[in-house]
């Protein structure tokens, strides 16, 4: 059974970098036809989804946050990681890693992590 846990600090000060991981535990990120993606929920807002790394390590980005997203994998250590550049007030929430495959066109998520709660200090 795979799992998904996040991690990082859940505290981040404006303009800084926000760094998380995603530690994948009764799977590998290199399998085929799998994809790795974080997705965010801001505080009485949806979800949206923000990156994925393929199996094969290639990536895609949300066009709206594309340029300042980046997401990368250690395939040593079965984890992703995001970091998120010249974080705003906007960007605080939850962020969850999720695995995904595509059905057609269609994004097919099973498996989840809990979500890690990312906070703006001052």
């Amino acid at each position: 059974q795979v799992q998904l846990q996040e991690s990082g600090p859940g505290l981040v000060k404006p303009s800084q970098t926000l760094s998380l991981t995603c530690t994948v535990s009764g799977g590998s990120i290199t399998t085929d036809s799998w994809y790795w993606s974080w997705v965010r929920q801001p505080p009485g807002k949806g979800l949206e989804w923000m990156a994925y790394i393929a199996y094969n390590g290639d990536t895609y980005y949300s066009p709206s946050l594309k340029s300042r997203t980046s997401i990368a994998r250690d395939t040593s250590k079965n984890r992703f990681t995001l970091q998120l550049s010249s974080v705003t007030p906007e960007d605080p929430g939850v962020y969850y890693c999720a695995r995904f495959q595509y059905r057609g066109s269609m994004r097919e998520y099973d498996c989840w992590g809990r979500g890690t709660q990312v906070t703006l200090s001052s």
